[in-house]
């Protein structure tokens, strides 16, 4: 169950990363609020998760579904780059979360 708080943890993670680029350094109400719920729940979120993970571990998974939900967002929403090598090394990212899991 740890896991799945985690992976929640992260979503919002990525909500918020890709919020703040909306919110328009905080200027505008909305986009700002649903910012800070989003940070705020998957601090909470890690929070709970992490009575369960062993902290290295959550925190680096928490931060590599941000990192690399986030640059598939920038991708997909304002049209960052999808060089090869930015893809793999994203890729790489994604490995070290699996092997995080595996060897927990």
């Amino acid at each position: 169950m740890a896991w799945i708080v985690l992976g929640f943890a992260g979503l919002f993670e990525i909500g918020w990363a890709v919020g703040l680029k909306y919110t328009d350094g905080f200027t505008r109400l909305w986009p700002s609020v649903l910012t800070l719920i989003s940070m705020a729940a998957s601090v909470i979120l890690l929070s709970h998760a992490l009575r369960a993970i062993p902290l290295g571990t959550g925190y680096a998974v928490w931060t590599g579904i941000g990192a690399v939900g986030t640059a598939i967002f920038g991708m997909i929403l304002f049209g960052d780059s999808r060089a090869p090598l930015r893809l793999a090394f994203i890729g790489l990212i994604v490995i070290g979360m699996i092997g995080l899991k595996l060897s927990d």
